[in-house]
């Protein structure tokens, strides 16, 4: 008799087991950029940046993701997360890997790299190490640039604990008045930031030949008498405090965003005290004082073995005379082939659509866009949004023209742009004084696109340029990461890009679009579209595959459709640099998905999407990663690149990212990660950005970029 076989139980994509916390993902991320501090095969200076760029992250991860954990916490909000975990489980988890990093920073440091430093000629000292002309030095130094701006400050009945202001480095006293066995008194100076952490000691003859460097608060915790004349020092000891830092903003309640968000930026210096690093050799009075006056818990204190604040060690990396033990394999910005020189850049973006990419092509050619636009007479208007531009902006210096020469300049400013708000209120002011329209947004969204539009009378009428990126309008931070910009003048494009500025201006909402995709309305749905177009290629016995490259991947919907798609058969590589929720190798679930994440000289900050679509691909980039927040609290732009080719380019970029064997960390089915095997011969090895960027300037020369590359038959996707 024949057995009804049962129908496969649905699966289930919702299972909490089959998502990673975001926070834990993100430490993760931050243990990639550690490894690298830790890799030998890196020169000793670059270590020595990694370790200061892991210090700087945490920071930052400490002041909004812990600091949101604890509002959770202190809110009573017991939801849990994809993973299924509460906030308090979280915090907790979250503490507890935060301890072992920090510990594995400063074995780093202390065992490995201090050595490594006095071995090639730089010796970090403490003032007690040196003598004669070396000492002479820094009493001088003191003396004259440190003493008179320090401010030291007593606690007493009259003087209540003073307000420790987030991030700074302090000294910590307790004192007692000289031939008295009275009262013990608390005191605290902070090391003032004004004045460099690393003072250089001038090389003295007859001396070893190192070149010596003192820490500023060392040198202050050496002088520290000096600051209590009339006490006894009983012990002293270097603290820092680490304080919630996001911004509480009720737009709906605030009357003047720019002035609401002023006002918050000064509260932001003393919120909540969640972090408190001290010397490891502290005092227990000390430290105990320090606690109940900040209000920390216990596991929120760092007890360290080196200095605090390890950020310090990138003003290291730039000190002269050590530029043999920096990278120097990577190429600088080069030209972008299409923009020839001296051609007019609008007669070029007209012969065709341009891809540029950053930093391996220069940047130039976007300030150029917008330089041009304000002293051409033909130019009647420059549209653009803002989210995060350099301290001495040259596009800011071009709008502001261009608005003194009588253009229509209209520039959304994102005020909300998280740590940048002091500096783009000052350019917002700045921009409505030379006369440009600034809006800022809407309400409850943070404008998160970069576009560009400009808006030229020709001899057959008017003619819209755009520019997309997937990466900010910031000369500076261009130079470092790693992001995609099209510039295009079709008539799609250019009436899209007219229909975002009237959206964000508050003048229209367009019932649909021609090219573009935009969050939160419409993006995500877009995304889900196309995953699920390829479940029914899968299906269907057609071609189905998706790579997608971006910063992060934290969206339940978007997961559980990859999930989904992976177990119909669909192919998906998933490069990402920071957070992913996503867990590879689930029997039947995420099987047929990879994910990889690249840590290197550059920042990967492009999001870049390929969907096989049954054999006719389709090539996308966005500014916005699959996350809660891009896709449904941030206006974003989902791009579609049509040349062919561009396409080919973007093609290009996803498949050496793929096979790199350098700086690539593959996830296992734990959801930890490892680097890619090594066990290859010298011509195997693939670093994509050293590549990208031979690949540039091959190209600027007129040479078969692909000269530059070697692959491996497994490599190629």
């Amino acid at each position: 008799m024949s057995k009804k076989l049962k129908e496969k139980e649905p699966l289930d994509f919702e299972n909490p087991k089959y998502y990673i916390n975001r926070e834990l993902s993100w430490i993760g991320f931050n243990e990639r950029v550690l490894s690298e501090a830790e890799d030998k095969s890196n020169p000793l200076f670059e270590r020595l940046k990694f370790l200061s760029i892991s210090a700087s992250n945490l920071d930052e991860f400490f002041m909004v993701r812990v600091a949101s954990l604890k509002d959770m916490i202190n809110a009573g909000y017991q939801k849990c997360d994809i993973a299924g975990m509460t906030a308090s489980e979280q915090l907790e988890k979250v503490l507890e890997k935060v301890h072992t990093f920090v510990d594995k920073q400063y074995q780093i440091y202390n065992d490995e790299l201090l050595p490594l430093l006095l071995e090639k000629g730089l010796k970090v000292c403490v003032p007690s190490e040196l003598k004669g002309a070396d000492r002479a030095y820094i009493d001088r130094y003191f003396d004259e640039y440190i003493f008179p701006v320090l401010t030291p400050m007593a606690v007493d009945s009259s003087r209540p604990f003073p307000l420790i202001r987030n991030k700074t480095l302090n000294i910590a006293a307790l004192l007692q008045k000289k031939d008295s066995k009275g009262e013990i008194d608390f005191a605290t100076v902070q090391v003032p930031d004004v004045l460099p952490r690393i003072i250089e000691i001038p090389y003295t003859e007859g001396e070893n030949n190192y070149k010596k460097v003192v820490l500023l608060e060392q040198l202050i915790l050496d002088k520290v008498d000096k600051l209590f004349l009339n006490y006894d020092i009983l012990t002293s000891a270097p603290y820092r405090v680490g304080r919630n830092a996001d911004l509480s903003i009720d737009e709906d309640e605030a009357e003047d965003l720019l002035k609401e968000i002023e006002k918050q930026l000064k509260l932001r210096q003393w919120g909540q005290a969640i972090r408190l690093e001290v010397d490891s050799n502290m005092d227990k009075k000390l430290l105990d004082l320090l606690v109940t006056d900040l209000g920390v818990d216990q596991n929120e204190i760092y007890k360290i073995e080196g200095p605090l604040d390890l950020t310090f060690l990138m003003k290291m990396y730039k000190l002269e005379g050590f530029d043999d033990l920096k990278e120097h394999g990577y190429k600088s910005p080069q030209p972008v082939p299409e923009f020839v020189k001296d051609k007019d850049i609008f007669e070029v973006i007209r012969e065709g659509d341009v891809l540029m990419h950053h930093p391996y092509e220069t940047f130039e050619n976007v300030v150029k866009f917008v330089e041009n636009a304000a002293i051409d007479p033909n130019v009647l208007a420059i549209k653009q949004t803002l989210y995060r531009v350099s301290g001495n902006s040259p596009i800011i210096a071009a709008l502001a023209k261009a608005a003194d020469n009588g253009k229509q300049v209209t520039v959304l400013v994102e005020l909300k742009a998280r740590f940048d708000e002091e500096n783009n209120i000052v350019w917002a002011k700045m921009l409505e004084k030379a006369g440009c329209h600034v809006i800022y947004g809407l309400v409850g969204l943070k404008t998160h696109c970069k576009i560009t539009l400009v808006v030229r009378r020709e001899d057959d009428g008017i003619k819209r340029y755009v520019h997309l990126a997937t990466g900010n309008y910031n000369d500076s931070t261009a130079k470092q990461y790693t992001d995609v910009g099209l510039f295009t003048c079709a008539p799609a494009f250019g009436e899209d890009a007219t229909a975002v500025f009237n959206m964000l201006s508050g003048y229209s909402e367009p019932l649909g679009w021609n090219k573009l995709s935009l969050a939160p309305l419409w993006l995500k749905d877009r995304i889900l579209y196309l995953i699920r177009r390829e479940e029914e290629h899968a299906a269907n016995g057609e071609p189905a595959r998706i790579i997608a490259k971006m910063n992060s991947i934290c969206h339940k919907d978007v997961i559980a459709e990859l999930y989904k798609a992976s177990s119909l058969g669909v192919k998906i590589d998933l490069i990402v640099r920071g957070i992913c929720c996503l867990r590879t190798g689930i029997p039947g679930i995420s099987d047929n998905i990879t994910v990889r994440s690249i840590v290197g000289n550059f920042l990967e900050h492009s999001r870049i999407f390929y969907f096989e679509n049954g054999g006719s691909p389709e090539f996308y980039a966005s500014s916005a990663d699959w996350m809660p927040r891009n896709l449904e609290r941030r206006v974003e732009i989902l791009f579609p690149i049509e040349n062919e080719k561009l396409r080919k380019k973007v093609w290009h970029i996803l498949e050496l990212e793929l096979g790199d064997t350098e700086k690539a960390h593959v996830m296992n089915d734990d959801g930890s990660f490892e680097k890619v095997k090594k066990d290859l011969l010298p011509g195997e090895r693939i670093n994509s950005q050293k590549i990208f960027g031979d690949e540039a300037a091959a190209a600027v020369k007129n040479l078969n970029p692909q000269n530059s590359r070697v692959f491996t038959p497994e490599m190629k996707i």
